[in-house]
């Protein structure tokens, strides 16, 4: 199976390599502390890492992390913060609505982070090998010691192929490996990342303590950890299991850090991930029959990258798009794609999708009153205003490859793009459909549209109180 490489930007201006493979629910698979997108991919040794078994059944989301593999390597900052900015981006940028979300090693403190500071976003939380806090004290001097020699042998043996190095490295994550294992975790090493940024990487990890929000989290989690880690104690895992809310806990055998292939716990492994996921997932079909479908449209997206940079429209896109999911998922809206400058969503109501529309419309009012006022709304510490257009129409598009095609869409898009920042736009058959729910109209009159021979009567719903 092939997989595709794309890039995007995070809002602290870093530049995140990130694949997809496979087709189904997205399972997004967080950046571990060294990782190569295109090495990993097709070779079995790295399955456990890029989770090709499971593209069959999802849509498989990797990235590499700030200073690895594919991403920008003069990084100089490994903290957690970062990390949470650099999956954020990628989720942004493939404009995912609810995913499964596997952090492994380190990383789980990422997707700890993440599933907690976007529950909207998280179905699924899968931890291998994790930890909330680093699992090695350094409460005394021998301890820092210790640890500070780690982090100066990584520095100058990192991917190296000298044997009193790599047998230090090895001894660590994969105690049982053979020498071919051995000598593809050896390249990883070289090509993932420099000696300078992986030793950097190291000496952040024990800054790392999410514990406090391990009682946050409240979507399903299973932790998976294998008795005999050396990286990372069991004990490790066993806490996160204990203090996550019914979490289950699957205990592995086996002293390697990594899962390979050919041991007896492999496909145990990926069984259980499977079992969590619901085994052989697809996703829902688009809607048939009378749908009503609705569009948004963000105002000045273009001028707002010039003015703002790549990162900083993101993230006021990542506002928008946090506001508009949360009316859909109010309203029973089915989240169709991503425009690039809005949301494409359908209904079976067309009564539903008007009650979204007038409560994007109003909470981007709030929010905008907020921001005018001087506060930044948490989480979004963007201060930029939002504007959006909103168009709707009703009819029966054509479903096909999990996408709405037909007349009925492209007069959405229409009247979305007819309307004016703040406005909900509708044609007079959707008036029709809503009669006498209470909503209040004003005619537009017969309105001319790019690709439409007839006027189409357009009526403005009025939401403001």
């Amino acid at each position: 199976m092939e997989q595709q490489i794309r890039f995007c930007t995070t809002t602290d201006g870093v530049r995140i390599a990130y694949a997809t493979a496979g087709q189904g629910p997205p399972l997004v698979s967080v950046a571990g502390w060294f990782s190569h997108l295109e090495f990993e991919w097709g070779r079995p040794l790295f399955a456990f890492r890029n989770l090709e078994p499971l593209a069959d059944s999802h849509l498989v989301v990797r990235l590499d992390g700030r200073g690895m593999g594919l991403s920008d390597r003069n990084v100089k900052d490994f903290a957690l913060e970062g990390k949470v900015k650099d999956l954020e981006a990628v989720v942004d940028a493939l404009g995912l609505g609810r995913l499964s979300l596997i952090g492994q090693s380190e990383s789980g403190a990422t997707a700890i982070t993440y599933a907690v500071q976007h529950p909207e976003r998280v179905d699924r939380l899968i931890l291998y090998a994790a930890f909330a806090r680093w699992p090695r004290p350094l409460e005394t001097d021998q301890q820092r010691k210790e640890f500070e020699a780690t982090v100066t042998l990584m520095r100058a043996g990192w991917g190296q192929d000298v044997p009193a190095y790599r047998q230090f490295f090895t001894s660590l994550f994969l105690p049982d490996a053979d020498a071919e294992t051995l000598q593809a975790f050896s390249e990883m090493e070289r090509l993932s990342a420099s000696p300078e940024n992986a030793a950097e990487f190291l000496s952040k990890l024990p800054e790392i303590d999410v514990t406090d929000l391990l009682p946050q989290i409240k979507v399903p989690t299973l932790v998976i950890h294998r008795r005999g880690d050396n990286a990372v104690p069991f004990d490790a895992g066993r806490e996160l299991a204990s203090l996550i809310p019914a979490a289950r806990f699957l205990p592995l055998e086996g002293r390697n850090h990594a899962v390979l292939p050919g041991e007896a716990e492999f496909d145990r492994y990926f069984q259980a991930i499977k079992d969590f996921l619901g085994g052989r997932q697809k996703p829902a079909e688009p809607p048939t029959g009378l749908v009503t479908i609705l569009f948004t449209d963000m105002e000045g997206s273009t001028s707002l990258t010039q003015r703002l940079g790549d990162a900083g429209a993101q993230e006021v896109l990542r506002a928008h798009n946090r506001i508009v999911r949360d009316a859909l998922k109010a309203h029973a809206g089915s989240e169709i794609k991503h425009t690039g400058d809005g949301i494409m969503a359908s209904f079976a109501s067309p009564s539903r999708a008007l009650e979204c529309a007038i409560d994007i419309q109003r909470a981007f009012a709030e929010r905008n009153r907020t921001v005018g006022a001087g506060f930044k709304p948490a989480p979004t510490p963007s201060p930029e205003p939002i504007r959006v257009r909103i168009g709707l129409n009703a009819g029966e598009p054509v479903a096909e490859d999990q996408d709405l095609f037909g007349t009925a869409v492209q007069l959405a898009a229409r009247v979305c793009a007819r309307a004016e920042p703040g406005q909900i736009l509708v044609p007079e058959g959707v008036r029709h459909l809503v009669a006498g729910k209470g909503f209040l109209f004003s005619d537009q009159g017969d309105v001319a549209l790019r690709g439409f021979e007839d006027p189409v009567r357009l009526f403005e719903v009025r939401w403001e109180a």
